[in-house]
């Protein structure tokens, strides 16, 4: 019992990030119909610029925290700019290559920047982890999940409370109808790539730290944004949440109960179990965004 609780509890921890990574794609590919290669590249971003201002600067943690969040919005903002505009209107392909090659060069260019060796961030937290009954938490666990709840949350509130997030569910429902009805289509694409390269780059961000920092750590991160978008439904926000910590479960328990070195697969057979049966995602919604 003691064994599951501690599996639970890490589960808890490490869907926070991973419904980060979900929700950011499942923005992008549900408004703009675009798949975003680059989405891993932005995680492994916001891990290198935690390392950069917080190891080489020397820049207070939590500021850091923002920083590398702010320059991933920004990154994001200037991919769809410079990249994605231009190709409006451009056949899937098209835009699917570019993306690829756009993934290709960011990797290669963290490789060069940074080279090859594992980069490690250190924390303002103690060392001796939080110790609840029969279960313990390192307290960079523990504020990993407090901010990855806070932006999943503000997502939430954005999506359904603000001016943005409606033109956002308007544009995914009709773009045509909601251009003729005075929405920025241009901004909105913008603004919706900026937030899910913003999400993307706080969850790398967020586990940078938890984690070593690698050219390649955005491959497989990349891999699990999709499985979760196929779990939750193509534009459902909350599915992405749910779905996040869905992923985190299962590869929790494969890795505890079966074996560490099957934590990854566990994870994609699952995927595979659900496209067989349901092709939609476990909480596809219809014309939705929510």
């Amino acid at each position: 019992m003691d064994q599951l609780l501690q599996h639970l509890l890490n589960t808890l921890i490490l869907g926070g990030t991973y419904a980060l990574l979900g929700i950011g794609l499942t923005l992008i590919f549900g408004i703009m119909k675009v798949v975003n290669f680059t989405h891993g590249e932005l995680y492994a971003f916001g891990a290198y610029m935690m390392f950069f201002f917080a190891m080489v600067l020397g820049l207070d943690f939590f500021a850091t925290l923002v920083i590398a969040v702010i320059l991933g919005v920004a990154l994001g903002a200037l991919i769809e700019i410079t990249l994605l505009r231009p190709l409006r209107g451009a056949n899937i392909d098209t835009t699917m290559l570019v993306m690829i090659g756009a993934w290709i060069v960011m990797q290669n260019t963290e490789q060069l920047v940074w080279s090859g060796i594992a980069k490690s961030i250190n924390t303002p937290f103690p060392v001796e982890p939080l110790v609840l009954g029969p279960v313990s938490v390192s307290w960079v666990r523990v504020f990993v999940f407090v901010v990855a709840v806070l932006l999943i949350l503000g997502a939430q509130l954005l999506i359904h409370r603000t001016k943005l997030g409606k033109a956002m569910r308007a544009t995914f429902q009709d773009r045509d109808t909601a251009a003729l009805m005075g929405v920025n289509i241009n901004f909105v694409y913008t603004a919706t790539f900026a937030l899910g390269s913003g999400l993307a780059a706080a969850a790398g961000a967020l586990l940078g730290p938890v984690f070593v920092v690698t050219p390649t750590m955005g491959n497989l991160a990349a891999l699990k944004a999709f499985a979760i978008v196929i779990l939750g439904g193509l534009g459902n926000i909350k599915g992405a949440t749910i779905g996040g910590f869905i992923l985190a479960f299962v590869e929790e328990m494969g890795a505890g109960y079966v074996s560490s070195g099957y934590r990854d697969a566990m994870g994609f057979l699952l995927i595979i179990i659900v496209l067989l049966f349901k092709p939609t995602g476990l909480f596809a919604r219809a014309e939705r965004i929510g």
